[in-house]
């Protein structure tokens, strides 16, 4: 059932909350919203879980303001949606931007009540590339990418989907599968967009991820080029206890280039 938590003073998040049984609290990429996972939520709450899908500010049905997109300030939203539904023993999976935005949140907040922790193609330890670490994007790519956003954001969310996915999956993605995952984005904020992708250009996570002491799977597109697989091996060092498991024909979107596949080891996380 969908319903309104305020995170602070006049800002509302919008949360998806289906099923009965072990909670799931899912965190979608950029520029989505919950509904990427839909197929999740069909197939999980069938099987005795409960699904959490939350609307980052800026994203889907959630309030936007105009600035304060940082990852402190995205993890403190979800731990005041955590502590709202009185959720306990959460498996969180966190996916791109909602990756990092996990690794922040068990940093910052200590894991709190959350059990386990999937991190599904994370734009993490960071994104953009930095001293002595040559992964990722480019700062000025990044500013580009800024750019190209406010001068056309339908072009560069096209451009951006075709980055998306593989097209060597598992399963054809079917055109009207891709313009659906375009107004996904398209429902977005500009500025919310916009600001978002800049904490993607800005934060550094790296002295976040060996404090995570939950036990933690890795799911990683061996295809990705948006987060690439360098950075799944630098989380997998980072994370004691830590496994990986890869998709050897996906790119950044392995639930939809690979989704039986996704579906199987996501299970087999819960369980």
């Amino acid at each position: 059932m969908g319903t309104y938590v305020e995170v602070e003073k006049n800002v509302s998040l919008y949360v998806e909350d289906i099923g009965r049984g072990t909670p799931v609290l899912f965190l979608h990429g950029w520029p989505l919203n919950s509904r990427m996972f839909e197929n999740q939520f069909t197939l999980l709450t069938g099987q005795g879980y409960r699904c959490i899908g939350i609307d980052q500010r800026g994203f889907g049905k959630s309030d936007a303001p105009a600035d304060d997109y940082g990852y402190n300030r995205l993890a403190d939203d979800i731990k005041a949606v955590i502590d709202s539904l009185e959720l306990d023993q959460v498996c969180l999976v966190g996916f791109s931007v909602g990756g990092a935005i996990a690794v922040r949140y068990m940093a910052r907040h200590a894991d709190h009540r959350i059990r386990k922790l999937a991190l599904l193609g994370a734009a993490a330890p960071a994104f953009t590339q930095r001293e002595q670490y040559p992964y990722g994007m480019k700062r000025e790519e990044a500013e580009d990418q800024i750019a190209a956003i406010q001068q056309d954001r339908p072009q560069l969310l096209r451009d951006f989907g075709s980055q998306f996915l593989s097209s060597s999956g598992e399963k054809t993605i079917s055109g009207p599968f891709k313009d659906w995952l375009q107004q996904l984005g398209l429902e977005a904020s500009a500025w919310g967009t916009v600001r978002t992708f800049e904490s993607l250009r800005d934060e550094d996570l790296r002295d976040d991820v060996p404090q995570i002491k939950t036990a933690t799977t890795i799911f990683q597109g061996m295809r990705d080029t948006i987060c690439p697989p360098e950075f799944a091996a630098l989380l997998l060092a980072g994370i004691d206890g830590s496994t990986l498991v890869q998709f050897e024909q996906s790119g950044h979107g392995m639930l939809f280039d690979e989704p039986d596949k996704f579906n199987e080891e996501l299970l087999r996380f819960l369980k």
